[in-house]
This record gives C-alpha cells, structure tokens and sequence, in this order.
C-alpha cells in the first residue's frame, strides 16, 4: 500500500474529523459509511485502525488506540 506525504497538522485534522464521526455514529458500519462521505475509509490492521483516502488508495494516518474506560468501584 502506498503512502501519501501530508504534514502533522493535517494528519491531526484527519484524526479529528475520523474520531468525531466515530462519537456521532451508533455502529461500525454506520461509522464506515460516514467516512465514505469525505472520501476515507478505514482498513483494519493488526496494529488497529488505518484511515486510507478513497481517491488514491493510500494510507493517510493510524488512529489512536482507543482509551480504556477507568471503573471506579463504590
């Protein structure tokens, strides 16, 4: 897979705009399906998730591992 050469701030922008849908949407699906609107897609790796472009077929950034949710006890 090829890769395209974009700058941190917008590599950030991406990761911003992938993860806010991903808040918006009830499932994966509907989360994938979001992203095909501004071109995206994601593949799934072993490493997580890559955010590829449509257009050109390349990855533009790995997104963050999701955070694990701390349960407090009472």
């Amino acid at each position: 897979m090829k890769h395209d050469h974009i700058d941190a701030a917008l590599t950030a922008e991406i990761c911003d705009i992938v993860l806010r849908e991903r808040g918006m949407s009830l499932s994966e699906r509907e989360w994938k399906f979001r992203l095909r609107g501004y071109g995206y897609a994601i593949r799934d790796t072993e490493s997580g998730h890559v955010v590829t472009s449509l257009l050109s077929g390349s990855d533009l950034c790995t997104l963050p591992a999701p955070r694990e949710e701390t349960v407090i006890a009472s």
